[in-house]
């Protein structure tokens, strides 16, 4: 006889679910977002077993759903998280965030010499490769690869 053991994880109320994170940036989306701060429950998982990802991570927010600007900022570290909005204990909307076409005062230009590292004007950047989730800098059209993106 075997036996499945699994440890279970309370519900929220009325909150955000982030699931399908990769699991090297579920920290990183903590601090994206502040939750050091967040007065109410966080729960955090990370490298949980994932057949499309291998390991994922997972951070249920009680008492708090993204604005339009976090989503962008979290598109940017993992394009392809899945947003569950919960109220009274229930999925009422799911959201599948995508890399934006731009993303606009989000991402630092890595260029010493552009213009966005010397005025005070909000950086643009564009999608240049979408499979290498690469970005171009509109004002001096710098090629950042995933790995070397900056947040501001």
């Amino acid at each position: 006889m075997s036996e499945k053991k699994e440890l279970e994880v309370s519900a929220i109320k009325n909150g955000t679910v982030i699931d399908h994170i990769p699991a090297n940036v579920t920290f990183k989306i903590v601090q994206i977002l502040d939750l050091y701060n967040h007065p109410g429950a966080i729960t955090i998982g990370t490298n949980l077993d994932s057949i499309t990802l291998g390991r994922k991570g997972i951070i249920k927010i009680a008492d708090r759903y993204l604005t339009d600007e976090e989503i962008g900022r979290l598109s940017v570290v993992s394009p392809d998280v899945t947003l569950n909005i919960i109220k009274d204990y229930q999925i009422v909307e799911k959201k599948y965030v995508k890399y934006p076409k731009q993303i606009i005062g989000v991402v630092k230009c890595t260029n010493p010499k552009c213009v966005t590292n010397h005025q005070p004007i909000p950086t643009k950047m564009e999608v240049f490769d979408m499979n290498q989730k690469s970005l171009r800098c509109i004002y001096c059209e710098r090629v950042m690869q995933y790995g070397e993106i900056e947040l501001l």
